[in-house]
């Protein structure tokens, strides 16, 4: 749920790109900036999610914050000027920003090192999210001439648009209806995370090693930088690409808007199907096997998409291909650099800082250069551009994590097997220790036997007389006598055998 709101109402910017300029009376290259807006607001959220995500319940704070996602989607439709839809554009990158890291860390405290399937199972539901987005804005909410009575009382009277005009007025109008809907959701799934809190205690980190130190990498402050590169060209060119697909097959490709709509959803479609699957591969599979094969599906996707982005079938191909290359790099990336070093708070803000700054300048300068050079595939360009700078940078990081006379984690196979020797070494400890308890009890119940024989031999050497009158007993006499110093050593003795 936390992630199926983010994936649709992140996606949802892409098919209403030009509704929400029509909307504000703007070309759609003097609106970019929004896109730097909401990523502005993702960085800033991220920031203060890593902070805040170690000081109090993070149920509590997810809930927060996607009620403060909604109350921005509700507004977004009524936005008539290009720098209040930017206001509200921040705010919800803000809202992502915190539940984006907030989610990612909360995963990881909850399974620790089997967090692989449950992590790439979050993101499977942002892919799902992202999905289902553009059919709700155009396929659902598309344009027809039907309920045109709210646009008519909006329109202004002093001057009557053209019928072209209104009728793309009318069409943006019923497009915003998705963020309605959108809005609607994030209030319903923000109170199941209300209900964890009053349900739920704090969840328990286990970042930690059994003295409490936290386990880190030789070179993590390396490893961390170099993954925020990664997270920059890999979600900025998810980004770009999901939102400007619609845009690129409608202008450039010459796509109805129908069919451009179902090509944006071929890519989030084959994103969730394949981050769906991933979810059964990272059982048995490594982070870093599924990275390379997601590096070279983009790389050579993306070189098709350049070599033949005016033939509609290879642009449906390629789109399909592209958008399952692009499925699991990132969960993939963190659970990766997990098995090498902890990951806290901070670590995974710097994360979804570096991807939202590739969400705030890749996007905004697709945007921008979409509306100078019209007759250009910049953006299979800027595809096949982070494709190849991931897959360049990707072997350099597993070449620091994997130095060797690193003090920080190892691989999880190893750090198993350390487990299992730690284990058994233990076992053998118990084992010893049972067979010295059994050593002393041995001991101890022949110290017993003896002291029975004693006291055996004792009432058989002791027999009674009467000496004169029967009032002195024999000196060895303890079986007779309820008073005698034998009868009272012997009932002792009777006394520490039962105990």
């Amino acid at each position: 749920f936390l992630c199926a709101v983010g994936g649709m109402s992140i996606s949802v910017l892409g098919p209403t790109f030009e509704d929400l300029a029509l909307n504000v009376k703007k070309n759609i290259s003097n609106i970019s900036y929004i896109f730097i807006g909401r990523a502005g607001g993702y960085i800033g959220g991220s920031l203060i999610g890593g902070v805040l995500f170690d000081c109090m319940n993070p149920h509590l704070l997810l809930g927060f914050s996607m009620i403060l996602t909604a109350l921005g989607m509700y507004a977004i439709p009524f936005c008539k000027q290009a720098a209040l839809l930017t206001a509200f554009m921040v705010s919800i990158g803000v809202s992502m920003g915190v539940l984006d890291t907030g989610g990612n860390v909360l995963i990881l405290n909850t399974w620790g090192d089997q967090a692989g399937p449950h992590m790439q199972a979050l993101h499977f539901s942002f892919a799902a999210g992202a999905f289902v987005s553009p059919i709700i804005a155009k396929l659902v909410f598309g344009s027809d001439e039907k309920g045109t009575q709210l646009l008519d009382a909006t329109l202004p009277v002093t001057k009557a648009p053209a019928p072209e005009t209104a009728f793309n007025l009318k069409s943006s109008l019923k497009s915003m209806w998705a963020y309605i809907v959108i809005g609607s959701f994030l209030f319903l799934v923000s109170f199941l995370f209300f209900l964890l809190y009053s349900r739920c205690g704090t969840v328990k980190d286990q970042s930690h090693s059994g003295s409490g130190k936290q386990l880190v990498a030789k070179h993590h402050l390396a490893l961390v930088f170099l993954l925020f590169l990664f997270f920059f060209a890999y979600v900025g060119a998810e980004v770009a690409y999901g939102s400007f697909i619609f845009t690129f097959a409608k202008d450039f490709s010459h796509m109805p808007e129908a069919q451009a709509a179902g090509l944006n959803s071929l890519f989030w479609g084959t994103f969730a199907a394949t981050r769906g699957f991933a979810i059964f591969f990272a059982t048995c599979m490594y982070p870093g096997t599924m990275i390379l094969l997601c590096l070279l599906g983009s790389t050579l996707s993306s070189l098709l998409l350049c070599l033949f982005s005016n033939h509609k079938v290879a642009l449906w191909v390629c789109t399909g291909v592209y958008g399952a290359s692009m499925a699991t790099t990132f969960p993939s990336g963190i659970s990766w650099l997990e098995q090498y070093t902890t990951i806290t708070g901070h670590t995974a803000a710097a994360f979804v800082v570096g991807a939202a700054l590739g969400e705030m300048v890749l996007p905004a300068l697709v945007g921008f250069l979409l509306g100078r050079f019209p007759n250009q595939p910049l953006l299979m360009y800027l595809s096949l551009l982070t494709s190849t700078f991931t897959a360049i940078i990707f072997p350099v990081m597993y070449k620091l994590a994997s130095a060797p006379g690193s003090p920080g984690r190892k691989p999880r196979v190893e750090r198993q097997i350390e487990a299992d020797d730690s284990e058994y070494r233990r076992a053998l400890l118990d084992s010893g220790g049972n067979e010295e308890e059994e050593e002393e009890q041995e001991d101890e119940a022949d110290q017993w036997n003896d002291a029975d024989f004693e006291v055996i031999e004792m009432d058989d050497a002791s027999p009674p007389t009467d000496t004169g009158g029967g009032e002195a007993l024999s000196s060895e006499g303890c079986s007779v006598g309820g008073d005698s110093p034998g009868h009272k050593l012997l009932l002792s003795l009777d006394r520490e055998k039962s105990d």
